[in-house]
């Protein structure tokens, strides 16, 4: 008996103690604070990896689907006659080091050390670049 008193007793402290949880939303669209709509906003933007004039992005709201099927068509009839052109110009074979001309483009190719080293110049704009194509030497 005095068991099942000190048992009572015991279960009737603890629920004097305890208490209800409640959630509260913290965003203010799901019935938050509205004072943490700030706070929410400027940490999202602190975390947004996109910028609206990023280049990668830019032009993609703006194309159609035909626009971007003539696109697709020009790049691969110019990649064809590029291929064509270099594979008249160079033959079958390697590629050989020497100076070759493509209406503005000045194309030198020597051969180095660590490979075969290809310079090409528009003379145009002035633009230049270099490619190395290691083990070739």
């Amino acid at each position: 008996m005095k068991n099942l008193i000190l048992t009572i007793a015991i279960f009737s402290f603890s629920a004097l103690y305890s208490q209800q949880f409640v959630y509260k939303p913290v965003n203010p669209a799901f019935g938050g604070d509205t004072f943490n709509y700030q706070w929410l906003l400027s940490s999202a933007s602190a975390q947004n990896q996109f910028d609206e004039g990023d280049s990668r992005l830019s032009g993609f709201r703006d194309i159609n689907s035909l626009d971007s099927f003539t696109d697709s068509l020009n790049r691969q009839i110019l990649s064809e006659l590029s291929r064509k052109l270099f594979g008249d110009q160079f033959g079958d074979g390697d590629l050989k080091p020497g100076t070759y001309i493509f209406g503005s483009i000045y194309l030198e190719v020597i051969q180095t050390g660590q490979g075969l080293l290809i310079s090409i110049l528009n003379t145009d704009t002035g633009e230049q670049s270099q490619i190395v194509i290691p083990g070739g030497g």
